[in-house]
């Protein structure tokens, strides 16, 4: 892969099924970056049912799109099911979580400018 005059990875055009980026694994969290800029990132997840990410809070907005599954996505307290082709927003500064109920798969896209 060739680099761009910044020396990051240069991005190649291609067509990818987002749902096969990556396999489930048995009690885990695989994830795969697939965008590491200074403007943002955009990073692919599959967890297992039953796994997720504990509370925290990021300085930036963050867009969860779900792929394949459920998962229950907490934002200020307040609990969202999102199902396959659904999204939300986690703004920035407030706290989040997810956690499967049953595998899923999602992108999630933070912009950080």
């Amino acid at each position: 892969m060739g680099r761009d005059r910044k020396g990051k990875a240069a991005l190649k055009a291609q067509v990818t099924s987002m749902a096969g980026l990556a396999d489930y694994q048995e009690d885990a969290i695989v994830s795969r970056t697939l965008i590491d800029r200074k403007a943002g990132t955009v990073t692919f997840f599959a967890f297992d049912e039953g796994q997720g990410l504990s509370e925290h809070t990021t300085p930036y907005d963050a867009m969860v799109y779900i792929i394949d599954g459920e998962t229950d996505v907490t934002i200020s307290g307040e609990t969202y099911r999102l199902r396959q082709g659904e999204m939300t927003i986690m703004p920035a500064n407030q706290p989040h979580s997810l956690k499967a109920a049953k595998r899923f798969k999602m992108l999630l896209i933070m912009i950080r400018s």
